[in-house]
């Protein structure tokens, strides 16, 4: 099983550095369907490179002699694990940062004070019982303006989850919509339109591509940025520590 932070970015597209050709024992080494992203700095003296294999960061040495290349992971005397630092720095955490542009982007069901520091995005299905208590227990933070949350409408869980997706999103007022719907424990929905906008049919289909993307298969699913500017996943309905990680103190 993946770490967290690494679980993350497992589906997302590797990024792609310019950089002059391949030393050929490298290149021996990307035969072999690793992918080489960018050269690094590490310690030691070898001349290295990131690259990514499938979901997981590699680093790739070149001996003195320029003649090999060794893949795995650089160790320090202490037992540090150096490979990892760089796949953090160098790969996820941009990879991160590039997704969330996307997720904020995104044209969401939007709550809360748009110039609130803490921004929270969150897909969620109609019928999702955890994306219900989600938008209750995010409520004290939303009506006291200390947050916004934009919530990314999927259809994953019920046969009618795209139908009642599109009657929110159809709304004159989706927000409002969205927050009587919630309140309500999924009792309150506004009318099924006769039929469903391209713009809504458009918009819940690249919803479901972004959360695709995410790697995340249930909802809620929840991203924000931390402190340090790296991207946050929380999947599942959070706890009251995650709560406040995410939305800072009441």
């Amino acid at each position: 099983m993946l770490p967290k932070y690494l679980a993350l970015f497992a589906a997302l597209p590797v990024l792609a550095w310019a950089s002059e050709p391949l030393p050929p024992a490298v290149q021996q080494i990307e035969k072999q369907g690793i992918k080489i992203i960018k050269e690094v700095k590490t310690d030691g003296g070898l001349r290295t490179w990131l690259g990514q294999y499938q979901d997981m960061g590699v680093t790739v040495w070149l001996t003195p002699d320029g003649k090999h290349a060794i893949s795995g992971y650089l160790y320090d005397e202490k037992g540090n694990n150096l490979s990892e630092e760089v796949f953090k720095s160098e790969l996820y955490i941009p990879q991160g940062r590039k997704l969330w542009e996307k997720l904020t982007a995104a044209q969401g069901i939007k709550e809360g004070n748009p110039d609130a520091k803490r921004k929270v995005v969150v897909f969620a299905d109609p019928f999702c019982p955890y994306c219900k208590q989600f938008w209750a227990a995010a409520q004290p933070w939303i009506t006291a303006g200390k947050a916004e949350v934009s919530t990314l409408l999927v259809a994953v869980i019920n046969p009618q989850s795209g139908r009642y997706a599109s009657a929110i999103l159809s709304a004159d007022d989706p927000a409002k919509a969205w927050g009587a719907y919630e309140a309500s424990k999924g009792n309150q929905l506004p009318p099924f339109p006769e039929k469903t906008s391209k713009a809504v049919f458009n918009a819940i289909q690249y919803h479901q591509q972004l959360m695709d993307e995410t790697g995340a298969n249930a909802t809620p699913a929840i991203y924000y940025m931390n402190d340090k500017q790296e991207l946050q996943q929380v999947v599942g309905m959070p706890d009251e520590k995650q709560l406040e990680a995410m939305f800072g103190p009441k």
